[in-house]
């Protein structure tokens, strides 16, 4: 898996640390607070695209909601900075894996679909932003995922060539980022996107429960790759 891997770009939730019990909760009260009602297709909309999208959906999609959005996005940064800097932790094996690392001489990096000041509030209450040499976010650049935008920025920062990084995802238009952006992805086990498995791991090159499954070298490789 990292034969040859000059990089390692993270994404971060559901990735590098447990949060994404977080966005659900937070939908279910700013939709109770404003009695919205969510589509059918909602999760499946929302996927992937960064905190700014993700505003612009709220406001395109519910007619009723008169939000700008800035506004939507204030609102979500006051109701989750705090969990993110209290509640949220590094995933199984993954401090010990970027202390791996870091001795190696990999570079590292996170392309993130939240919200900038959400990322560094997670990242530093866990003492996480010291190993990481380029942190961005999909708010910085053209398009969420699965456009590989976010990554290839990341790649530009650590002037490291797309095929010489290697990318851990947790949810399919993540995987399909790293891999539009010409680098190999490995899968990351997460229980909200556990129903994905099986796409998850024809999408991606490598497949693990968590991070202790590369210390162990016991990861898997997939079979099919797009």
């Amino acid at each position: 898996m990292l034969t040859g891997k000059k990089a390692v770009i993270f994404d971060m939730d559901g990735s590098l640390v447990d949060s994404m019990w977080i966005w659900p909760e937070v939908d279910r009260i700013y939709m109770e607070k404003y009695h919205l009602t969510e589509p059918a297709t909602f999760h499946r909309d929302i996927e992937g695209k960064s905190y700014t999208e993700t505003a612009q959906y709220f406001v395109d999609t519910f007619r009723t909601l008169d939000r700008t959005v800035e506004q939507v996005m204030q609102e979500w940064r006051d109701m989750t900075i705090r969990l993110y800097a209290t509640e949220v932790f590094p995933k199984p094996g993954a401090v010990e894996f970027l202390k791996a690392m870091k001795k190696q001489g990999v570079l590292l990096g996170i392309a993130t679909s939240n919200d900038r000041t959400i990322a560094d509030a997670a990242l530093q209450a866990r003492h996480l932003a010291p190993y990481f040499d380029s942190i961005r976010t999909s708010c910085e650049v053209s398009a969420g995922k699965p456009a590989p935008d976010v990554y290839l920025k990341v790649a530009e920062d650590l002037r490291i060539e797309p095929s010489s990084c290697l990318v851990f995802e947790d949810v399919p238009n993540g995987i399909l980022a790293g891999k539009n952006a010409g680098m190999e992805v490995c899968a990351v086990d997460d229980e909200f996107s556990r129903p994905l498995e099986a796409e998850k791991k024809r999408l991606a090159d490598y497949f693990i429960r968590d991070f202790n499954d590369i210390l162990r070298h016991t990861y898997e490789r997939c079979d099919e790759q797009t």
